[in-house]
C-alpha cells in the first residue's frame, strides 16, 4: 500500500494505518532528534512527542509536502523548544561572522576517508563542534548536510526563507570549520 493511502486511512481514524506510519518513521525521527539534542533520553522523548503531535494533528497535513518534511518540522519545533530552555549552553552565531566564512570555499564532506584514524578524530571533533551550535543552526546544518534535504525543503521544515537557510548554513559551516581548524592547531 502506498504512503498516500496509508495517510488517508490514518486521517480517517484507522489505528493500524497510524501504527504503520509510526513504524515507518520511528528510526528516522529518533535519529534526527538525537542529532539535534545529542541526548538519547531527550531524543526518545522528542520522538514520542513528535508522534503524539502527528496523531493529534494528522488531519491538518495537506499533502503539499512529503510527510517526512512535515515530521521533520515537528521534530525541529520540539528540539528548539527544548533548546530554548538551555540557550546559554550554545555558541551564538550572529550577522558578523568575523570572516569565518570564505565564500570561495565549499566543503566536500563526502571525500573524507571512512575507516582512517584521522576520520575518527575528525568525527569526534565535528560532533563536539556540532554540539556547540545553537539548535536552530544545528537543525539547518543537519537537515541540509546530514539528512540531504534541499534548501527549499529545509526552509519549509524550519519555516525560514531560502536566503535565511543559506545564511544559517554558511554560518554553521564556517563555525564548524573554525572549530575543526582550532582543534588541529592544539
Amino acid at each position: 500500500m502506498d504512503e498516500e493511502k496509508i495517510i488517508e486511512e490514518a486521517k480517517s481514524g484507522d489505528k493500524k494505518a497510524m501504527a504503520e506510519l509510526v513504524k515507518a518513521y520511528e528510526k528516522t525521527i529518533y535519529n534526527f532528534a538525537f542529532k539535534i539534542c545529542r541526548n538519547p533520553d531527550k531524543a526518545e522523548d522528542i520522538m514520542q512527542e513528535t508522534f503524539f503531535s502527528m496523531i493529534k494533528s494528522l488531519k491538518q497535513f495537506d499533502g503539499k509536502s512529503k510527510l517526512s518534511t512535515w515530521l521533520y518540522r515537528i521534530v525541529v519545533n520540539h528540539c528548539l523548544m527544548e533548546g530554548r530552555k538551555k540557550r546559554h549552553d550554545f555558541v551564538s552565531i550572529d550577522d558578523d561572522d568575523n570572516g569565518l566564512y570564505d565564500s570561495t570555499y565549499t566543503a566536500d564532506w563526502d571525500n573524507i576517508p571512512v575507516n582512517s584514524i584521522e576520520n575518527k578524530e575528525l568525527r569526534s571533533i565535528l560532533d563536539k563542534a556540532i554540539e556547540k551550535l545553537a539548535p536552530d543552526y544545528r537543525a539547518v546544518f543537519l537537515l541540509r548536510d546530514v539528512e540531504g534535504l534541499s534548501t527549499e525543503e529545509t526552509g519549509k521544515v524550519t519555516e525560514l526563507s531560502v536566503p535565511a537557510v543559506k545564511s544559517r548554513l554558511h554560518r554553521a559551516r564556517a563555525f564548524l570549520r573554525n572549530e575543526i581548524n582550532e582543534a588541529f592547531q592544539k
